[in-house]
């Protein structure tokens, strides 16, 4: 089996996993204000998660025959995320606002993959995507809680 929606939907998330671990460090970089010595060292571990989710997407990918993007060219051409310059004006609350819109959009990717997995068959994919989806959830939960809203994950 060739498994080539897997290897498509893999593909968009190197792409999207990528920017989003940019879009962390933006914030990351350009965060000050109240509770900046808590929120810095907590988005290193954000950026280290999706460090990890962007090493097994990439490596499945490696081992169902794909080949990830590799080129900030590649990655700027297929992501989906946003791709803002980073200023010192944003509040850390529109901050958090813009990643909780990439992660919702990450979710939802990840929900749309893993139903074109199982139909391919794939099942080693469909559970690797099926706990991303679920530790983006939560992390969806925990950003829109932050912001006095619902996660809103559907």
């Amino acid at each position: 089996m060739t498994f080539e929606k897997s290897k498509k939907n893999l593909n968009q998330l190197v792409a999207d996993l990528t920017q989003m671990k940019l879009i962390l460090h933006k914030t990351h970089w350009y965060m000050r204000g109240a509770n900046f010595l808590f929120l810095h060292p907590l988005l290193d571990e954000w950026m280290d998660e999706i460090d990890e989710q962007l090493d097994q997407v990439s490596e499945r990918l490696i081992t169902i025959g794909g080949s990830p993007y590799a080129t900030m060219e590649e990655y700027i051409e297929h992501s989906k995320l946003t791709n803002e310059k980073g200023n010192w004006d944003q509040s850390t609350q529109e901050r958090f606002a813009e990643l909780l819109d990439n992660y919702r959009y990450l979710v939802k990717f990840y929900r749309e993959a893993v139903i074109e997995a199982d139909e391919e068959g794939d099942g080693v994919t469909n559970d690797l995507l099926q706990g991303h989806q679920n530790a983006l959830e939560k992390r969806i939960w925990m950003l829109a809680a932050e912001l006095g809203q619902a996660p809103d994950i559907y």
